[in-house]
């Protein structure tokens, strides 16, 4: 049923299929209709959501009620909150679907339960995290250093598929532009393509 789960623990933690059946029992999935809320802002954040099928996305609101894209999560991503789950503190951002999207919730136990066997899996973790950090920095680098244009490109090489499953002004939004900045990017980029053949 969850071939997509199943395939990426097994693979990363090295597990086998006896191990697998038995460490995730008990693990709860849900299916979102398109718009419907994982997490609202306030709200505790008590899992991280991994994508079986479908498309997620997180989200801040400013006082002006303008949404900021965060994070978009297609299937084999996890998405959550880490400051309200770590740190038991009310979540500042929403997640919602974007499409009808199976979702399993994976808690603390189920990492502790897995790192408990599999070595594997505890240096993937740690890996995960740091490298979740590094991704952070980057992004943060490349909303106040870079144009419009690398920022897209970036976006393109970062989520390959989701081009035509995204609308526009949420990829305008993820990338800190207007939608049509995002619009003369796009334009300028085929232009230039159309030149070079």
């Amino acid at each position: 049923m969850l071939e997509n789960f199943r395939a990426y623990f097994t693979s990363k933690a090295e597990i086998t299929d006896e191990q697998y059946v038995k460490i995730t029992a008990d693990l709860k999935t849900k299916v979102y209709k398109p718009q419907q809320y994982l997490l609202r802002k306030d709200e505790m954040c008590n899992h991280t959501f991994f994508v079986e099928k479908g498309l997620l996305r997180s989200y801040s609101v400013d006082e002006t009620g303008k949404e900021h894209v965060i994070q978009f999560a297609p299937e084999n991503w996890f998405i959550s909150d880490r400051s309200s789950a770590c740190f038991n503190e009310p979540s500042e951002y929403f997640i919602d679907a974007i499409e009808e999207t199976r979702v399993v919730f994976v808690d603390q136990q189920f990492i502790q339960r897995l790192s408990a066997q599999s070595e594997s899996f505890r240096n993937y973790n740690d890996f995960i995290l740091h490298n979740h950090i590094r991704f952070l920095y980057k992004r943060i680098n490349m909303l106040i250093s870079h144009s419009a244009e690398i920022r897209y490109l970036s976006f393109i090489k970062l989520y390959p598929d989701l081009m035509l499953r995204v609308p526009q002004w949420m990829i305008a939004s993820y990338l800190g532009i207007t939608p049509e900045s995002l619009s003369r990017v796009r334009k300028d980029l085929a232009k230039r393509h159309a030149n070079m053949k």
